[in-house]
């Protein structure tokens, strides 16, 4: 086995069964071995890679395969059928190969899907291994800090003396003492503890109440097996350490919530984007990737009375006003595009790709790649990667509502600061059922909502409201929308920035903003003035 390979093996921990062995050791590229490895061992969450994990991730060995160059691939496959590994997948599997990986050869992109479809008819005990996989996840991640390096124990072998510990743990309940002291009740795989934070210690107490339940962090404490006392918290953190750029000067451009079919689709201020992007701007000529960042419709019966502010009463209606706009984009740019709590989908996170029963003018679109929500889309310049984590955002709402310093900023004015909870959080929804909002899935393997590989871009929708932000040199970019303030939207208090677009030079890194407003549909502040009825 080559070198360089045995060197990822010893570096990242890794256990290999034989077969995986021998399958790996069949690879005649050694870098194509590599990423193999570091992938899978991304996906499944295993440092024992095994028959059985390869298994359960067909879904990514199979896209894998796909993406190699012909030589590799033909290599690659033989050593699958030689071994007696099948590389079939389920039917979801299947149906995002047909639309996406066709074009894997011609455009320079990875797509790693979340794992959407549950294999079986779920049961409570699934629930359990949710956590304990989402725990077991993060736990690697904060066993790497070097902070948490010392002392470290399970809470079964904190003894009966006073002793300065480090655990890492999950949140299960929180409460305030009669005297302002803040008590929690953290838990691992092998018990649970209470630990106290005193209110005068304001700093401690200030990050012990951004705690929120389900969060697994790294506790430095003093205390005995009774109780400890917290005197520092550490979360797993998101942290890039030199930003990505390429040689070649091509822009990547964003958009999000256009609800087609809603009274108040902006479709005048939409039709200048494509006449836009269509046109000679030396900036639309360079972009070579959009990303559609979910609730390109707005849906039917998602709401108490919603049919009274449709324009297009039928989902098939609304997909084929959106069909009709991507039709517009330029061949030359992929469109990456992922479903929202809007469409034809589940809400339930993680979603499947968008349903071609409602859509099939979508699965016509040659440039159109479905993906699910969330979607890491990895960008290709020879060595390089750009990663794109794609998320619609249904999280954003409890985030904000739920953590205090969120709550108290008004954060649905600068979402972008909800999206710094996630890349901390290292969750994309750390809060489950918090919100009716915040439901998935459960996956026994691995939570596909843990931020396991640190993005360079992390993009949502969902707060309509087009923010900018930076954390540990993550670019976050919280999407505009196309629709005017809704009914909804003005009875709560929240003033929508509508027809904003985000374009990355990936060169240069630098991001422009494109307002494509028009005066007399809507205002600055998302004020309804249009009459055009959202057809477009």
């Amino acid at each position: 086995m080559d070198k360089g390979v045995l060197n990822t093996i010893r570096e990242k921990g890794l256990l290999l069964e034989k077969e995986i062995y021998d399958l790996i050791s069949g690879f005649n590229n050694a870098r194509v071995a590599r990423d193999f490895l570091e992938q899978l061992e991304k996906v499944s969450g295993q440092k024992l890679l095994t028959r059985s994990v390869l298994n359960k991730n067909v879904g990514y060995v199979k896209q894998f395969v796909n993406q190699l160059p012909g030589e590799d691939k033909s290599v690659v496959e033989k050593v699958f059928v030689n071994l007696g590994l099948s590389l079939e997948v389920r039917r979801e599997k299947e149906v995002i190969e047909e639309i996406s990986l066709k074009n894997l050869e011609k455009h320079h992109y990875k797509i790693i899907y979340s794992d959407t479809a549950p294999d079986k008819k779920l049961e409570v005990r699934d629930f359990t291994k949710h956590f304990r996989a989402r725990y077991q996840q993060l736990q690697r991640i904060l066993m790497q800090r070097p902070e948490l390096q010392r002392n470290l124990v399970s809470i079964n072998k904190i003894s009966s003396d006073r002793t300065n510990v480090g655990i890492i743990a999950i949140v299960t309940e929180k409460r305030i003492t009669k005297n302002k002291n803040l008590i929690i009740t953290f838990e691992d795989l092998t018990g649970e503890i209470k630990a106290l934070v005193k209110f005068d210690r304001e700093e401690i107490f200030q990050k012990a109440e951004e705690l929120q339940l389900d969060d697994v962090v790294g506790i430095k404490a003093s205390g005995n097996r009774d109780i400890l006392f917290v005197y520092d918290i550490f979360y797993p953190d998101s942290f890039i350490y030199e930003k990505m750029r390429f040689e070649s000067d091509i822009n990547v451009a964003f958009i999000s919530d256009t609800h087609c079919g809603s009274g108040r689709h902006l479709a005048k201020s939409f039709n200048r984007f494509l006449e836009w992007i269509n046109g000679d701007s030396e900036v639309a000529k360079k972009i070579k990737y959009l990303f559609f960042v979910g609730d390109s419709v707005d849906g039917v019966g998602i709401f108490p009375g919603q049919e009274a502010e449709l324009n297009l009463k039928t989902m098939e209606e609304q997909y084929g006003l959106v069909a009709s706009y991507l039709k517009r984009i330029p061949k030359h740019i992929t469109i990456f595009m992922c479903p929202g709590q809007h469409d034809a989908t589940r809400v339930a996170e993680p979603q499947p790709i968008i349903n071609k029963k409602y859509a099939p003018q979508l699965y016509e679109i040659e440039n159109l790649v479905l993906v699910t929500n969330p979607t890491m889309v990895k960008l290709l310049e020879g060595e390089k990667e750009f990663k794109v984590l794609m998320y619609h955002g249904a999280s954003m709402n409890a985030l904000i509502n739920e953590v205090k310093s969120l709550r108290m900023m008004k954060a649905y004015r600068c979402p972008a600061k909800a999206v710094e909870q996630m890349l901390k959080r290292r969750h994309l929804a750390p809060m489950y059922g918090v919100s009716p909002s915040i439901v998935y899935v459960p996956n026994a393997e691995h939570d596909p909502l843990v931020i396991s590989e640190v993005p360079d871009v992390l993009c949502t929708g969902e707060v309509h409201h087009l923010d900018v932000g930076s954390y540990n040199r993550v670019l976050i970019i919280t999407g505009s929308c196309w629709q005017a303030q809704t009914p909804f939207e003005e009875k709560v208090g929240h003033v929508p920035d509508p027809c904003k677009v985000p374009v990355l030079n990936l060169k240069t890194r630098e991001l422009k903003v494109f307002d494509f407003r028009d005066d007399t549909e809507v205002d600055e502040i998302g004020t309804w003035r249009g009459n055009n009825g959202g057809r477009g």
